[in-house]
């Protein structure tokens, strides 16, 4: 099939890497406009630009999708199927109903709970034991879509946000691969999504980062998986920012919310259990186990 794809982070370009592997034709990529990062304000292209760019495929970054260019550029292209992951805009009506087999989207959860940009980080806040990725034909609503596929996988008890996020980008590849082939052979299956079971999964907010260890270590722990790598959960030691970027349950300890239960490990009581913070970074520090940065300390209490 001549394909668009339309992409723009890592958990995109995975799926880009295993279509170019495939026989259909790549007739054109589009993704976000670069963007200035660091102190130089430097413009960086983003990852799917750059794995594009490689395999010397043709890059679009149009600005808007409803100005008419993207429109344009995409009936001189000619899809006959347009294969959205992570694309980051909002694709017209007109866009979605130009190619032959329609708008294809690879979405990090099963829908259709956790519908919106942040499914995979929720899944692990709220504490599901099960996830996976949803392939879908796309309509005017957000991930509203007939579902095609869907691929499970279990979380881990310790499995951090980033490291579900590189796996489900690897599930998602090839469930878009087993899709695109099963929609070529006439044999998609078609599921309407039942907008009773629907939940939304909204963009991280920093407010949230901030552990109260009042709140059960359980509740705990699930939020600093699912806030690492970014935005990163945090505490207070002695008046300084905390940054607790891994820990793990203790079971058989408990006491005062905040307090510190270990003189080697960094082992904390919440409001119903303990955790055990492995790896933390200081203010102005860099990032060390909970026993190194117990080294020197009389740590006494967390969040103050």
């Amino acid at each position: 099939m001549r394909i668009v794809f339309m992409g723009t982070p890592d958990f995109a370009a995975a799926s880009l890497k295993k279509l170019i592997e495939t026989q259909h034709e790549i007739v054109g990529v589009f993704t976000q406009p670069d963007k200035p990062k660091g102190r130089g304000y430097k413009l960086v292209a983003p990852p799917v630009k750059e794995l594009a760019l490689e395999h010397g495929l043709a890059v679009y970054q149009p600005e808007k999708m409803r100005d008419g260019t993207a429109l344009s550029i995409l009936k001189e292209l000619q899809p006959e199927l347009i294969a959205v992951v992570a694309y980051g805009k909002i694709l017209p009506k007109e866009i979605l109903e130009l190619p032959k087999y329609g708008c294809v989207n690879v979405h990090g959860s099963l829908l259709p709970k956790y519908r919106g940009a942040g499914p995979i980080q929720w899944s692990v806040i709220d504490g599901e034991p099960v996830t996976g990725v949803t392939t879908m034909y796309m309509g005017e609503g957000l991930d509203t879509g007939d579902m095609i596929l869907k691929k499970e996988t279990p979380i881990g008890e310790n499995e951090t946000y980033g490291e579900l996020h590189d796996r489900l980008a690897e599930i998602g590849a090839e469930a878009l691969v087993e899709t695109l082939d099963l929609i070529e052979q006439g044999n998609a299956p078609r599921e309407q999504q039942d907008d009773t079971l629907s939940s939304y999964a909204p963009m991280l907010d920093k407010k949230i980062a901030r552990l109260d260890f009042n709140e059960p270590a359980q509740k705990l722990h699930n939020l600093i998986r699912g806030l690492s790598p970014w935005p990163v959960a945090h505490t207070t030691f002695n008046g300084k920012l905390l940054k607790v970027h891994r820990a793990v349950l203790v079971r058989d300890k408990n006491g005062n919310p905040g307090e510190v239960l270990d003189r080697k490990r960094l082992i904390v009581a919440c409001g119903e259990g303990a955790l055990e913070l492995k790896e933390v970074q200081l203010e102005g520090g860099k990032r060390i186990s909970g026993e190194d940065f117990m080294r020197g300390r009389q740590a006494q209490k967390l969040g103050e």
